[in-house]
Parts: structure tokens; C-alpha cells; sequence
């Protein structure tokens, strides 16, 4: 019996950890509904990212004149990772900066527009730039519906839309 209650004891201090751990991961508390409905909202919407990266964020897209997105499902970028990323573009890339000083003033990377010219790949200006809070929105959307979550499928579709849509019946 008391090996019993060790083990439900030690399991529960390992899932409150992994809770902890998560928690923190994301800078404080979990995300409300609310928080994780905008942003997908700004995701979709204000940052359009759905054009490069599809609907789901495996980087699969319906409109063949947008430049191939990373497939965020299979993304190993951390919070401070995704945040950046938003924030400052890929440098030589396709993938826009989406903080509006982003290089007037070296916080990106630690480079301005000047250095920028020396790519032989031009980041395109974002569809609109996005404040601080609302990058923080759209990766807290990532982290807990995109990233980390593998293929997407029949089940995750329907998680993902909060029920069955037509695009869910495509999938396996």
C-alpha cells in the first residue's frame, strides 16, 4: 500500500512540474479561449500567415503565388524562437518582419535596412505589421494548436475547427 502511494505521489509531483514547466514556457499562465480565438484571428487575418504557411500550419497553402512557408506542426522553435521570428522575418528569406522598426534600428539581428541590401533574397513587407501583444497572441495560438501537433488529420482538423468542416472530410 505504501508503495503504491509513493508511486501516486511521485507521479503527481512529475505532472505538476511538466504543468509548471509548460506554464512558464509560455511566459505566465496558459492561454484563455478568448486569447487563443484572437490569435488565430491575427494569424488568419491581420498577418495572413495562413498564405504561406496553410490553414493548418504545415506550410501546405492553397494559393501557388505565395512563397512556401515552414511547416510550423513540425517547428522545433521555442517560444523566444517563434517570437523572433515573427518579429524580425528570416533573414535571405521569403518570411516577412512583422514589428514595424524591425531594422531601423539594429533590434533585429542586430541589423538595419542598409545591411539587408547585401541579401540576394529581399524579405517582403508584411500584409500589415503587428504590435508586440499580438505577436504574443498569435504564438500563444502556434503553441497550443499548431506546434508540436504532427500531421494533421480527420480528428485534429475537427479539434482544430471545433467541428467538422468540408476540409476535414478530405483528410484521412
Amino acid at each position: 500500500m505504501r508503495a503504491c502511494a509513493f508511486a501516486a505521489a511521485v507521479l503527481l509531483v512529475a505532472l505538476s512540474a511538466t504543468s509548471t514547466a509548460r506554464v512558464n514556457a509560455q511566459g505566465g499562465a496558459p492561454p484563455d479561449a478568448s486569447d487563443l480565438a484572437e490569435g488565430r484571428r491575427l494569424f488568419e487575418q491581420k498577418g495572413n500567415c495562413q498564405a504561406c504557411h496553410g490553414w493548418s500550419g504545415d506550410g501546405h497553402k492553397t494559393d501557388n503565388q505565395m512563397p512556401d512557408g515552414a511547416n510550423l506542426r513540425e517547428t522545433k522553435l521555442p517560444r523566444a524562437g517563434l517570437v523572433m521570428t515573427i518579429k524580425c522575418g528570416r533573414l535571405n528569406s521569403q518570411m516577412p518582419a512583422f514589428d514595424k522598426f524591425a531594422y531601423s534600428d539594429g533590434r533585429c539581428y542586430g541589423k538595419t535596412q542598409a545591411d539587408l541590401k547585401a541579401y540576394p533574397t529581399r524579405m517582403p513587407d508584411p500584409p500589415a505589421t503587428l504590435q508586440p501583444r499580438e505577436i504574443d497572441l498569435i504564438v500563444d495560438f502556434l503553441l497550443v494548436r499548431i506546434v508540436g501537433q504532427g500531421p494533421m488529420d480527420h480528428a485534429k482538423c475537427v479539434q482544430f475547427w471545433g467541428g467538422e468542416e468540408d476540409v476535414c472530410r478530405q483528410l484521412p
